[in-house]
């Protein structure tokens, strides 16, 4: 009987896990963002691997650290280089957002996800994120799929072009976060790891 060899996807898929699990243990995890105090305010900091691979068999790989705060009112997500200096900035208010580059460069839009992806070359759900490092789903636009554990946490889902799976819940949220959208002619892979008792 002749042996099953596996489908090129999949070894594209076993190595970019062990990429992915790799840089994920080698980066620095950067400081958390100073925040004001409120009462309501949510931050998270950890690591984070982009893999975009191109159906012709190109792929991409950036990896590095990232630190997130939430007061109810604007979101900031600084992304960091795996040896901890800033990378970008993004930030968030109700229809607007803004990206702050290490070289200088100011971009203002009404699409947080737009500018990510100016920063990282590919797109990164920023607007999910907030709900979904928080465990929960976003009001819109209405979540598919849904999985959720005994506590009624969600475990898996599909929302925006996103599937989302979340685990390692502790009581701010999931620790683990692996995100993976498929377009045209690629497939991304956004997988975030939060420092435990951030």
């Amino acid at each position: 009987m002749r042996a099953t060899q596996p489908s090129r996807w999949s070894q594209w898929r076993i190595a970019g896990a062990a990429v992915l699990c790799t840089a994920l243990a080698g980066c620095v995890t950067p400081d958390r963002i100073a925040g004001t105090g409120a009462q309501n305010e949510f931050s998270r900091v950890g690591r984070f691997a982009l893999t975009v691979s191109q159906d012709d068999g190109r792929q991409n790989a950036v990896q590095g650290g990232f630190s997130w705060l939430d007061d109810g009112r604007r979101y900031v997500l600084d992304l960091t280089t795996p040896l901890g200096s800033t990378q970008a900035r993004v930030e968030g208010r109700p229809g607007m957002a803004t990206l702050d580059k290490a070289d200088g460069t100011h971009l203002q839009a009404s699409d947080p996800d737009a500018l990510a992806q100016d920063a990282l070359g590919s797109r990164v759900p920023v607007s999910g994120l907030r709900d979904w490092l928080r465990g929960r789903l976003a009001p819109q636009p209405p979540a598919q799929e849904v999985q959720r554990d005994e506590q009624q946490r969600p475990t898996a889902f599909q929302q925006g072009g996103w599937s989302a799976r979340l685990s390692r819940f502790d009581d701010l949220g999931p620790q683990l976060l692996v995100l993976q959208r498929r377009e045209s002619d690629r497939d991304i892979v956004l997988r975030l790891v939060v420092t435990p008792d951030s």
